[in-house]
């Protein structure tokens, strides 16, 4: 009899014990979940690209060719970079003789409107925006639109800012 008793005393302690192991994983899993969704909160707010596609520098030639263009001679201090994530975006900026910028773009584009003021930055003196049905970018370009702002720095210096996308 005392071995069954031994044994019946055992199994009641057993049942009763609480499995501090299990109950901390439990109690830890909230705690671990919330933490979780903070550190991404955090890391989408400070990030500025927090799904990818930084902007990485390219050869001007690569981002105007995107646009079915071509640097233009005489252009100088460029600077071009693309943007890929779910779309394509290049962009250059250069600084080029003003004398020769609507010459440039009736070369480059030679089916385009007559670029003008309509729809420019806020800065720009004169603009061309390929982004419609009536107005594309060249066959053979990568990208779906092309805009182009210019801005007169002085009496013979123009900045040129070239985009060119997929939308």
């Amino acid at each position: 009899m005392a071995g069954v008793r031994g044994g019946t005393a055992g199994a009641r302690a057993g049942r009763g014990r609480t499995r501090w192991g299990v109950f901390a994983v439990v109690m830890a899993l909230p705690t671990l979940l919330v933490a979780g969704v903070a550190a991404v909160a955090i890391w989408f707010m400070t990030s500025d690209y927090p799904l990818g596609g930084e902007p990485e520098d390219v050869p001007c030639a690569e981002a105007l060719d995107f646009g079915g263009a071509k640097l233009p001679k005489g252009a100088y201090d460029g600077q071009c970079t693309v943007q890929t994530w779910l779309d394509t975006d290049y962009h250059a900026a250069f600084r080029m003789p003003r004398a020769d910028v609507r010459k440039w773009l009736a070369d480059t584009y030679p089916e385009a409107p007559e670029p003008g003021t309509d729809l420019c930055d806020t800065d720009a003196d004169l603009c061309l925006n390929l982004n419609t049905q009536y107005a594309t970018p060249p066959d053979g370009a990568g990208a779906d639109a092309v805009t182009v702002n210019v801005t007169y720095e002085d009496a013979g210096t123009a900045v040129v800012f070239f985009s060119a996308f997929t939308v």
